[in-house]
């Protein structure tokens, strides 16, 4: 790619990721003040200057304006199993992650979003099904690791598990302890299944 058309790229992304910025902003905003239900695509459109067309461009339904971030959460959940310090088991490192994860929820205004999703049917819902769109990656990588060509039964149940444990500590008024419950019943079997890879 040539020096200009790299700028041109570098610039196109740019905007591409301020108006995305824009959009969640204006959505969180409208949300917050009168509820998911009561607020229009086409208000928010209109709050982040952009036309109802741009607003489906970067996201598919209105629910998944509430979670913008959605790429980033991802991101994160991976590399917290395949960029983990050596000697950290997957389940030590999925565990910090939901505590780090669910501590950044106590702040604004993700606090007040999270109260809005729990009062929200739609939204609940949502981030149940978008927090089960991270089970194949997870999956994978940890198939890549084992070294096998595929994944086994045992890897899929321990990912779905897993991943059940950060949603029943989301609405647990003190997490850790069901964080840490949910590894330990996982965990009993999941160690025997580890050490067949040594």
């Amino acid at each position: 790619m040539l020096m200009g058309e790299a700028q041109v790229t570098g610039r196109r992304e740019r905007k591409k990721a301020a108006t995305r910025a824009a959009i969640v902003r204006a959505a969180h905003e409208l949300f917050l003040e009168r509820g998911f239900d009561a607020v229009s695509v086409r208000e928010i459109a209109d709050r982040a200057d952009v036309s109802p067309t741009t607003v489906f461009t970067h996201f598919p339904h209105k629910e998944a304006l509430a979670f913008g971030d959605e790429d980033v959460r991802h991101e994160r959940l991976v590399a917290a199993v395949t960029d983990r310090p050596p000697g950290t088991s997957i389940s030590a490192a999925l565990k910090a992650h939901y505590l780090a994860e669910l501590a950044a929820l106590g702040s604004e205004p993700e606090r007040s979003l999270l109260a809005l999703m729990e009062q929200t049917p739609a939204l609940a819902e949502y981030a149940e099904r978008m927090w089960f769109r991270h089970e194949d990656a997870l999956i994978s990588a940890i198939t890549a690791e084992f070294g096998l060509t595929g994944p086994s039964d045992e890897i899929r149940f321990y990912v779905r598990f897993a991943l059940q444990i950060q949603l029943g500590a989301a609405r647990s008024a003190d997490p850790e302890p069901t964080i840490d419950a949910g590894f330990r019943l996982l965990d009993d079997g999941w160690l025997r299944y580890q050490r067949r890879f040594g």
